[in-house]
C-alpha cells in the first residue's frame, strides 16, 4: 500500500510518521499502557487517530517486541490465527525485524496458530502501522497475527500474552482493526444515505467501544457479527485479552470519528460511505 495508503518516498514516509506520532496534548494514561486499538486506513482518513494511539503508548517503557493482532481482510476462511513466515518486513523507509521465535512456538505450543502467508501477502492492516511503530519503537521487533473474528478469538490473545511474558519480555499489543464500513460502497447500509445515517454509524461504533471500555474481550466477537461493527473483532478481542493477561484493567477511548469526519477539511466526501476510527488504549 506504499503510494496509496501512505507515503511511498522513504524521507516522506519517515517525516510523515514521525509527525503523526507526536501527541503532547493527549491526556496522559494512568497506568503503564499494554497495548490499545489502531485504525489501519490511508493516512489522510486514519492516520492521526493511530498516532493518538501510538503517540500515548509511546510513554511507557520501550516494548522488546510489538505483537500486531490484524484483521482479515483476505478472502480465506480461516479458523486459526495466522502467523507469517518471514523474518523481516520491508518499508520504505527501512525494515522491521519479525520476532520468528515467538512465532514458532506458538505454533508448536498450541493448534490455534498456523503459519499462512497467504494471510500476509495482500493484507493491509499490520502493514500500513508499521511505519508508525517504527517511529515510535526504532528498536522493537514486530510480531504480525492475523486473527478472524472466531469464537476463540480471545483465547489466541491470552495464549500470545502468557508466552511473550513466560519468556520475560516486555511487549506491546495491538489491535489494528477499523470500525464500522458504512454505506453502499461496503454494502451495509441499514438507515439509508445522509447526515443521520454518518450519525447512525458513529453510534454503531460507540456499542463496540462500550464493550472495548469495559474490557469484555468475551463479547467482542459476538457483538461484531451481530452488527458489522469493526473489520477486526478478532484482533480487538485477542488485544484484550492479551493485556488483561498481562494486568491491565482499563480501557481509554482517545479519539473516535469516521472518514466523513476527518476528510471535512482536507477532502469533504457526500454523507454517503464512511468508517470509523479509534484510538484507544489499554492500562
Amino acid at each position: 500500500m506504499a503510494g496509496k495508503f501512505y507515503p511511498a518516498d522513504p524521507r516522506q514516509c519517515r517525516a510523515a510518521a514521525e509527525a503523526l506520532v507526536k501527541v503532547p496534548d493527549e491526556p496522559a494514561v494512568a497506568r503503564p499502557p499494554w497495548g490499545g486499538i489502531v485504525p489501519h486506513a490511508g493516512w489522510i482518513c486514519s492516520g492521526a487517530i493511530a498516532g493518538v494511539a501510538l503517540g500515548t503508548l509511546a510513554r511507557g517503557q520501550p516494548p522488546d517486541v510489538v505483537i500486531v493482532f490484524g484483521a482479515v481482510h483476505t478472502p480465506i476462511d480461516i479458523r486459526v490465527a495466522a502467523l507469517a513466515s518471514h523474518a523481516i518486513w520491508m518499508m520504505p523507509d527501512g525494515s522491521c525485524d519479525v520476532a520468528r521465535e515467538l512465532a514458532e512456538a506458538l505454533e508448536r505450543g498450541s493448534e490455534l496458530f498456523a503459519t499462512d502467508d497467504r494471510l500476509h501477502m495482500r493484507e493491509h492492516a499490520v502493514e500500513v502501522e508499521l511505519p508508525l511503530i517504527r517511529a515510535v519503537w526504532p528498536q522493537a521487533r514486530v510480531l504480525p497475527v492475523e486473527v478472524p473474528v472466531v469464537d476463540r478469538a480471545a483465547e489466541m490473545g491470552r495464549r500470545t500474552a502468557r508466552l511473550v511474558l513466560g519468556k520475560g519480555l516486555r511487549p506491546v499489543f495491538l489491535a489494528s482493526s477499523d470500525l464500522t464500513h458504512y454505506g453502499p460502497s461496503y454494502r451495509f447500509a441499514p438507515v439509508g444515505v445522509g447526515v443521520h445515517a454518518m450519525n447512525w454509524a458513529k453510534e454503531n461504533d460507540n456499542r463496540l467501544l462500550r464493550l472495548v471500555k469495559e474490557m469484555a474481550e468475551d463479547r467482542i466477537v459476538p457483538e461484531v457479527r451481530q452488527n458489522m461493527n469493526a473489520c477486526g473483532g478478532g484482533a480487538i478481542a485477542a488485544m484484550l485479552a492479551a493485556c488483561k493477561e498481562a494486568g491491565a484493567h482499563r480501557a481509554q477511548v482517545l479519539r473516535h470519528a469516521t472518514s466523513y469526519e476527518t476528510l471535512a477539511r482536507v477532502a469533504p466526501q457526500p454523507p454517503v460511505d464512511a468508517v470509523g476510527y479509534a484510538a484507544v488504549v489499554v492500562t
